[in-house]
Formats: C-alpha cells, structure tokens, sequence
C-alpha cells in the first residue's frame, strides 16, 4: 500500500499556502471567495425582465424536468417545456453549443467549459427570488460556477462519489479508497471504477493523501509532473478493475448481478440496488462529488421564460421534487421541512451537512490557469485530461 496517509493538519498547512485565488476550509478543500478570476467572454448579463416567450427549451439530466412539475409552470407562466435528457456532461456542452437550447443542468465538469467558450450568460440573481437565504451555503459561489464575482449558475442539488461495496464479500467496512485503488487489493477483478476524464480527479484525490510529496492541493488543479502521476496511478488501478461505468444502469446491474464487489458509485446508485447488502461510505481520504446548476445561454430566444424556469424551480417544493425523482441532495433547504419525507431524504442524502460535503470536491473543469492559485506553472486543461483518459482505457 501507499505510504501514509498526510494527516489533517499536516494537508491544511500546505493547502493554505498554495491557495491565493481560492480560501480553504479547515479540512483543506478550497472554495471561492468570490468564485475564480479568469478572462472570459464579456456576456451581458439581463437587468430586468420583459414579456414571456412561448417556450423554453431544457438540455438536462433525467430526471430533472418532468411534467409533474413542468406542467404546472407552463400553466403558471404560458411557457411550453421543451426538454431535451443528455447523457453526459461532454453531450451537454455539445447541444449547448448548436444554439438550440435556452437552459442547461449543467455540473461542474461542463461549467467552466461553457463558461470560457462563451456559450452561457452571466445570471442576474436579483431575478431569482427563490434563491435566498435557504439556499445551502455550500452551494453557493462556488469555483465551478462562479467567474470574477459573477454568478453563471443557479444551483439544483448535488452528491459525492462514494465507496460503495457488497458487504457479503466486503465483510469489513473499508475506511480507505486503497481496496479500489492497490495493486495488491484482495479485490481486483472485481472493482468497478467511473468511464470520464473527469474521473482522473478521483486519482488525484487519493494521492493529495497518500503522496503529498506531488503537491497537489486541488484535484483539478494538475500540472503535467502531476497529471502523470495521476494516469500511472489509473493505469495501475486498470489491471484491477473489471469494468467501468457511465451509464447508470450498468453500474447497479454490475454489482446485482454479482459481477462487482466495489467501487465509485452514488447514493442514489447503492439505494436502487435495492438490497442491504449494498453499502456505501465516504473514505477518508475524502471524494470527488458533483453539482449541478441551471445555466442560462448566451444567446437565448427566450431568456424570460428561461429565468422563470430558474426561479420556479427554485422553490422548496420544486426543487426537493427535482432533488427526490433524481436522488441527490436538494440546493433548497427548506425543502427538508417540508414533510417527513423530505426530512428522511434530506437526511440520507446529507443534505445540510456541510461537514460531509467538506470532504467533497466538486467536479471543476480543469484549466490552464491552475485554480489552485500557482502562477509559476502551467496546469493542465481538460482536453489534455481526455486525451490522458484515453492512453488508461486503451
């Protein structure tokens, strides 16, 4: 196994230090203050707002736009919902970029990329009255979404990448990614792992904690030196995995059909197994996570439409709807008060633990600019990531 792993304080110390552009928690995960400072495309951002358009069209995930609510704000705004389920965040940004679609649910892996390339607008959250004080601090501001001060997302919900594993195999409840990640795993051959580029963070995550030596303070934060070390860490982690997975689907038939004793999962993954047996847990070392934002194009015919739609769903009721069909923990928090339902999926999604989701690194498009404050060197960009993922696949 890897040496050690860097205790608390230890990471803390020299996290804080090579952090200009971003404050770091008392865990050592950053977060914005005030989000990142980057040269993007000079997007107007709306002052107010006029008469609403007949329709609006939706590039999200599934699960996110459904006519259990999207039926009732067509009848409350007149605004048809045309929605259009992407697979993947590579997919999103594609259909973004046609000009065809007024509005993304778009992560953190595809913000940035939207973002720089010009195609989402900067939000005017004075529009969106339902984003207010309940709003999970957490979720605001953040690095992902944020760009010199200026707000580009609204946020829906969010979760981490967790450990999860077959407790009839797995007898004893790991405490660390190194049975995912070791050559020496008493479970290769029966390891799962995520099919994205983006999934090179993950890597990155288990070495800030096992080589410190690397430097790595931000997972998606990589120079060449360490980027390298991340695909060697993949390739050595490729001869112990069985299969990798990007559609959902896949992933839960793996592990019941018994082809999988653990692996990268979600909470909502491990909970529509449907069986006990399937446990999760967040390592350590801490985790990679996800969070999604409605983003605005740059160019869309029906911009009114489109920020009704942010603020409709919003709302307590609506976005715990969102939160709950999808399986993740909702951006609105007063959701959580709302039932004793929504007080049990708030609570098994972790929903106001900000303490859990210290933990978390939130999928960040990788950029040249690195975003953990180093100017002396160039990090790398996501295209550099792809083509980095495609030498451990092959």
């Amino acid at each position: 196994m890897r040496s050690k792993i860097m205790t608390g304080a230890a990471f803390i110390a020299v996290a804080a230090l090579a952090l200009t552009g971003c404050s770091a928690d008392t865990d050592g995960t950053s977060t914005a203050a005030g989000g990142l400072s980057i040269d993007v495309p000079d997007i107007p951002m709306i002052e107010e707002l006029g008469e609403m358009e007949s329709e609006v069209n939706i590039v999200a995930w599934s699960g996110f736009v459904e006519p259990a609510w999207s039926d009732e704000f067509t009848e409350e705004t007149g605004c048809t919902v045309n929605r259009r389920v992407a697979g993947t965040s590579d997919e999103m940004v594609q259909l973004m970029r046609t000009g065809d679609y007024d509005l993304v649910s778009a992560s953190g892996d595809a913000s940035l990329r939207l973002i720089a390339g010009g195609d989402v607008q900067p939000i005017n959250l004075d529009l969106v009255p339902n984003f207010g004080d309940d709003i999970v601090e957490g979720m605001k501001g953040q690095i992902y979404d944020t760009i010199n001060g200026q707000s580009y997302g609204v946020p829906i919900g969010r979760g981490a990448n967790i450990l999860q594993y077959n407790s009839d195999v797995v007898t004893e409840e790991p405490t660390s990614w190194d049975v995912a990640w070791e050559a020496d795993s008493p479970y290769a051959g029966e390891i799962i792992a995520y099919d994205a580029p983006i999934y090179i963070a993950d890597a990155a995550v288990y070495l800030m904690a096992h080589e410190p030596d690397l430097g790595i303070t931000n997972p998606y934060a990589l120079d060449q030196d360490q980027l390298d070390a991340a695909i060697d860490l993949l390739k050595q982690q490729n001869k112990i995995v069985s299969e990798y997975w990007a559609d959902p689907a896949a992933q839960i038939t793996s592990f019941a059909g018994g082809t999988t004793s653990l692996g990268t999962s979600w909470e909502i993954l491990r909970k529509l197994t449907d069986d006990d047996k399937f446990k999760s847990v967040l390592p350590e070392e801490g985790s990679t996570g996800w969070s999604d934002a409605w983003m605005i194009a740059a160019e869309s015919e029906s911009p009114n439409c489109a920020y009704a739609w942010v603020d409709y769903t919003s709302a307590a009721d609506v976005n715990g709807a969102i939160a709950t069909n999808f399986g993740m923990a909702p951006a609105n928090a007063a959701f959580c008060d709302t039932s004793d339902e929504a007080a049990a999926h708030c609570e098994y999604f972790n929903a106001t633990d900000e303490e859990y989701f210290s933990n978390v690194w939130f999928w960040t498009t990788p950029i040249e600019q690195c975003i953990d404050g180093r100017t002396d060197v160039t990090c790398t960009n996501f295209q550099q990531w792809t083509d980095a993922w495609l030498s451990v696949k092959s």
